[in-house]
């Protein structure tokens, strides 16, 4: 969802390239069919689909290790006033980094000015590759690491509560009916994880409805006991 408004904003002021990477992620052929899709909805000019293995190889986060178990989330999402206290098992180490380093490869390729990338700080889970410290430092690395040191890392969601970034996108006509935010599902996103709940409650707070099919309703089963976490089975 983030990363579908982050290109619609980039697509403003750009001539636009889409990177998408899987990474042995437990949804990573929905994400891909889905990157696709916001990729043809936004009529980017290019479609670049990576595969990196290291992650599953590595484990270490309930995302890419099926031994780990993704937990289902509080109905009403992760207390912001805790955000950031601990780090999620769904945390996949140094992600972003592997991701920002290719984008430039890519970039100084293309010749490109910018690097957009839809890291959200305020309603995320607490991941510290989401910080606004986090682009600061890797923009230093580009300035000092690069041909001409010009490429520009931009993030414009970072400081955005996940309602905003709704509000926002349907401004834009972002392409929310393709978007896949789920951490478990293919066919209908589970509405119990962590990632489905902080987006239903944006889609809420926002005063719309979320248009992709869920095999949860979550305002059914806000008040209903629920166990702490989950098996799922992985996608590869």
């Amino acid at each position: 969802m983030d990363s579908a408004v982050c290109a619609a904003i980039a697509a403003q002021k750009h001539e636009t390239y889409a990177l998408h990477f899987s990474y042995g992620q437990r949804t990573e052929h929905r994400e891909l069919q889905s990157a696709r899709a916001i990729a043809n909805e936004l009529q980017l000019a290019k479609f670049l689909p990576l595969s990196i293995d290291l992650f599953r190889i590595i484990g270490g986060s309930a995302l890419t290790d099926s031994s780990i178990a993704v937990p289902d989330a509080p109905a009403e999402g992760p207390d912001p006033d805790v955000i950031g206290a601990s780090i999620p098992v769904t945390y996949v180490p140094f992600r972003n980094a592997h991701f920002l380093s290719a984008a430039v490869s890519w970039a100084e390729v293309l010749g490109a000015d910018a690097i957009y990338i839809g890291a959200v700080e305020q309603d995320s889970s607490g991941y510290p590759d989401c910080r606004p410290a986090y682009y600061e430092a890797f923009q230093q690395l580009i300035r000092t690491g690069t041909r001409h040191g010009s490429i520009r890392v931009e993030t414009p969601l970072i400081s955005m509560r996940k309602h905003e970034i709704v509000r926002r996108g349907l401004e834009l006509s972002a392409p929310f009916h393709v978007t896949w935010s789920c951490y478990t599902g293919n066919q209908a996103a589970c509405g119990t994880c962590e990632s489905c709940i902080l987006r239903l409650r944006a889609f809420a707070e926002a005063g719309v409805d979320d248009p992709i099919p869920y095999a949860t309703d979550w305002r059914q089963t806000a008040n209903a006991p629920r166990n702490a976490s989950r098996e799922t089975s992985g996608t590869r």
